[in-house]
C-alpha cells in the first residue's frame, strides 16, 4: 500500500517555475472560449517564471496544493484592493490544473487562504470571476459566497462581465 502525500504550503521561489506551469495550463483550460485567444496568449506569457519569482521573492501570499511532487493548484492573495467595497480580505486567484478539478482540492485550497488571511485578522473575503467562467461561479457558490458586486473588465476588444463573491467572518 502506498501513501500519496497531498500539501498544502507557501510558495518559495524556487517555485516559481511550477507555479508558471500551473498557472499556464489552469488559465487555457478556465478561459479558453472567453478571454480572446491572443489576449489570452499575453496574459498568460506574462506570467512566467521570472514574474512568479519575483512576486514571491516579494511577499506576495502564494498557497501551493502540493500533489506529490507535482504542484497540483496555487491561490494568490491579500488584502482587499476594491476600497469600495467593505471586505478585508481577497483572494485574487486560484486556480488548479484541470486533472486535479472536481476532487475536492479547490475547497481545500480556498479553506487554507481564508485561514491564513483569518490569521492576519483578514476575516472578511472577497473574490471576483468572471461571469462566463461557469466552473468558478458554481465553485464559489457552493462554498457559501453571495454576489456582493459586479464590474467589468477589457479583453482586447471585448469587455467582458466579472461578479464579486463575498464572504463575512
Amino acid at each position: 500500500m502506498s501513501t500519496v502525500l497531498i500539501e498544502i504550503r507557501r510558495a518559495k521561489t524556487r517555485d516559481a517555475a511550477a507555479v508558471a506551469e500551473c498557472h499556464d495550463e489552469a488559465w487555457r483550460t478556465a478561459y479558453q472560449g472567453i478571454i480572446p485567444g491572443t489576449e489570452l496568449e499575453k496574459l498568460i506569457v506574462r506570467r512566467g517564471p521570472a514574474w512568479w519569482e519575483s512576486a514571491i521573492r516579494k511577499g506576495s501570499r502564494v498557497a501551493l496544493l502540493q500533489f506529490e511532487d507535482k504542484i497540483a493548484g496555487y491561490a494568490n492573495y491579500g488584502r482587499n484592493r476594491a476600497r469600495s467595497l467593505y471586505y478585508d480580505g481577497e483572494i485574487y486567484e486560484l486556480y488548479l490544473r484541470p486533472e486535479f478539478q472536481g476532487l475536492g482540492f479547490g475547497r481545500r485550497l480556498f479553506t487554507a487562504a481564508r485561514r491564513d488571511l483569518a490569521h492576519s485578522a483578514l476575516k472578511s473575503l472577497i473574490v471576483w470571476a468572471l461571469s462566463e467562467n461557469d466552473n468558478a461561479v458554481e465553485f464559489y457558490r457552493a462554498l457559501g459566497g453571495k454576489a456582493v458586486a459586479r464590474s467589468s473588465e477589457k479583453f482586447g476588444t471585448r469587455v467582458l462581465d466579472k461578479v464579486a463573491f463575498g464572504w463575512q467572518s
